[in-house]
């Protein structure tokens, strides 16, 4: 019994040693921020299904940006995003719209599947038609999103040197295959797209197609985080979490093994960069840390990318507290 109860202790004390962070150093650099859809008008995520019309349901207005428009996502760099997150959906005419819904009923004023529907048509679609924010009593942004509806080349002509996160809306491998090759012609495109993620079939062409490029999708994602949860404290590494973006939902983040700093560590040498969520909860991985309390979850010296829905107010408050942690050191 006693040699058991040795033997035990000692596996939990080679454990505890293996994964502490108390005798390593956080990764160098400083945390960054990936704003999702740009600056947008946001709602309550409580009773939201795939099928809900969240334009109908925003919080009051406080800045005048729609989500997935240049306007909104010059914004959200202008706020401290290092990222952008947007959708695509390739149309018939085979031009990457950007625009997050898969039919354009909730936020336009037409009707149909976003990505069966020509370009040139979405281009004369009001994308503001559809937002309320009391219940449908006026509409605020009616008439204003009049053409706002750009293409993936637009965005990267508008905003170059800044980098991007592709969605793809789609499970068609043929998306990622046009993707792969218009990445693959144009070095400013490459340089442009941070990485891909969404539909499984788009997303792993792509990056079959192109070397180097990152991406994960659902499947990958929890692959990684199950995989190093069983294993991971020996030091192993899944291959699932190589070379890739590690998904980190912030309330289960004390849970990974070596959380914060050795995990970081193991990571950066896997060749892999995570990207941290706000709290996970009913299968949603675009939670962000929106709040001042969610920034609490992000730890000293994290280096990794943060993900927000609310980049006004998130890069602000990121950059005084990056600004303050500087002077205590």
């Amino acid at each position: 019994m006693k040699k058991a109860l040795a033997i035990f202790v000692l596996f939990v004390a080679v454990v505890w040693l293996l994964n502490t962070s108390l005798f390593v150093a956080p990764p160098a650099g400083t945390a960054k921020l990936l704003a999702h859809r740009g600056m947008h008008q946001t709602y309550p995520k409580d009773n939201v299904g795939r099928d809900t019309c969240t334009a109908t349901i925003i919080r009051t207005p406080e800045h005048p940006y729609l989500e997935n428009t240049i306007a909104s996502m010059q914004a959200a760099f202008d706020a401290g995003a290092d990222v952008v997150e947007l959708d695509v959906h390739l149309t018939p005419d085979r031009q990457f719209a950007v625009f997050h819904d898969w039919t354009l009923d909730c936020r336009t004023e037409a009707k149909g599947v976003t990505e069966e529907t020509p370009m040139t048509a979405l281009k004369s679609l009001d994308i503001g038609y559809g937002y309320t924010a009391d219940g449908g009593k006026t509409f605020p942004f009616r008439g204003k999103g009049v053409g706002q509806m750009p293409t993936l080349e637009e965005v990267l002509a508008a905003l170059p040197d800044r980098k991007f996160l592709i969605n793809f809306k789609s499970r068609r491998a043929e998306e990622g295959a046009e993707l792969a090759t218009r990445v693959d012609a144009q070095p400013q495109w490459r340089e442009a797209v941070f990485g891909v993620y969404g539909g499984e079939e788009p997303t792993r062409e792509t990056l079959k197609r192109l070397q180097g490029m990152r991406g994960y999708d659902r499947t990958s994602t929890m692959a990684c985080l199950t995989r190093y949860l069983g294993y991971g404290w020996s030091g192993l590494m899944p291959d699932a979490c190589k070379n890739t973006f590690v998904i980190v939902p912030g309330n289960y983040a004390p849970l990974l093994w070596g959380w914060p700093d050795r995990f970081a560590a193991r990571m950066k040498a896997a060749g892999s960069e995570i990207i941290l969520l706000g709290p996970y909860g009913g299968g949603d991985f675009t939670t962000g840390i929106d709040t001042m309390q969610d920034l609490e979850m992000v730890p000293p010296g994290f280096s990794g990318y943060i993900w927000t829905n609310r980049i006004e107010m998130i890069g602000p408050a990121l950059a005084k507290r990056q600004v303050a942690d500087a002077g205590t050191n």
